[in-house]
């Protein structure tokens, strides 16, 4: 996918220059604007904090500390959800929300470059994140966070709720993976259909090429995957252009050198994707000993919802909840952001235990 994004962004700097970049300048400063936390009881901080033995950056936003606190596990891999916090924006207002480039991602890959992300493994990812939820508990005072994974991270976020419900008070998973071990291939045929409907035939026969046994496949026939999915998926593609490219380049976050590096972390972390096959969910286990919530997109092409809603079938936990986000494919949450922070207000808020709930002051 990483080829796909790069494609657009360069697209973009290589239109006509005339008025193009005051237009970003001018958008950039409209959404910087439009971050700035100024309630007497909100937070907003972000800088590096040692994870793992590496500066991962962590960034902690909300109005009110009285919310729940949430700790987001990004996509990509390797894609910072940085970029999206202008059309999350009113998800501040009722969540605090932790927002982690682990490794191999967004600012933490530009700070310490490719030689510097130590291990990229799954299991150094999943131990990075119980490190960043300890951080969090400690610097908010709070006893348990409400884990929200999407895409990628959804393949952490299953391990994390279902092993440590002492750290998570609830699950959320959107644009959520499920391999089975690397039985799932729904997405690999619906895709191999696709193309034979458009009469590609080359692009066919490669897809064909790699087989069903996506754990066999190397990181560049991943992204050659990711990337015709995207393509041939008319709604899909449609997102990515809208949501995901024009969100990179108007992010006030990241400056153009940034964007760079924000594509080459994608880049780099590539070649974790295919550790993330094996994942054999309902062998790892389907009780949960906190509630659980899978929001998928109706018409996701990438992480398809039967999948998703056979495996909801089988969970066991203190409250469940499954719905579909209407009209969106993969990237739903961030699609239709305002359909999202109705399902977490109206399904999840009312469950979260008690102590999700943070001191009204920030720890010193």
């Amino acid at each position: 996918m990483i080829e796909l994004i790069a494609a657009g962004a360069a697209a973009v700097v290589a239109a006509p220059p005339a008025g193009l970049f005051g237009y970003r300048q001018l958008k950039r400063t409209k959404n910087a604007r439009a971050l700035r936390i100024q309630t007497p009881n909100g937070i907003d901080e972000a800088g590096f904090v040692r994870i793992g033995g590496l500066d991962q950056w962590v960034s902690i936003r909300g109005e009110d500390l009285r919310n729940p606190v949430i700790l987001e596990v990004l996509g990509g891999p390797g894609a910072s959800n940085l970029i999206f916090i202008p059309r999350t924006r009113e998800w501040e207002k009722h969540f605090t929300i932790v927002r982690w480039d682990m490794r191999g991602a967004g600012k933490t890959f530009a700070h310490g470059g490719p030689d510097g992300q130590g291990d990229m493994s799954m299991d150094r990812l999943y131990r990075d994140a119980l490190e960043v939820a300890d951080h969090v508990r400690a610097r908010l005072a709070v006893d348990r966070l409400l884990l929200v994974a999407n895409s990628f991270g959804t393949n952490l976020g299953l391990r994390l709720a279902r092993n440590h419900p002492e750290r998570f008070s609830a699950y959320v998973g959107t644009d959520q993976n499920i391999n089975d071990g690397g039985r799932e291939r729904s997405a690999y045929y619906a895709l191999l259909e696709r193309l034979e409907q458009k009469g590609k035939k080359k692009l066919l026969e490669e897809a064909r090429g790699w087989g069903e046994d996506k754990s066999r496949w190397t990181p560049k026939q991943w992204s050659e995957y990711a990337k015709l999915c995207v393509t041939s998926d008319p709604l899909t593609y449609d997102t990515m252009k809208i949501v995901v490219i024009r969100s990179l380049w108007f992010t006030p976050l990241f400056d153009l050198r940034g964007l760079k590096k924000y594509l080459a972390a994608m880049n780099f972390s590539e070649r974790i994707a295919p550790q993330a096959v094996g994942i054999d969910e309902r062998a790892e286990g389907t009780s949960f000993g906190i509630p659980v919530f899978l929001f998928q997109g109706e018409h996701d092409a990438l992480t398809p919802p039967l999948p998703v809603k056979r495996f909801y079938d089988l969970v066991d936990a203190p409250v469940k909840d499954f719905a579909l986000i209407e009209g969106c494919s993969h990237f739903a949450s961030f699609r239709n952001p305002d359909r999202f922070l109705e399902l977490m207000i109206s399904k999840v808020r009312p469950v979260l235990a008690a102590d999700t709930t943070p001191r009204v002051t920030v720890a010193e």
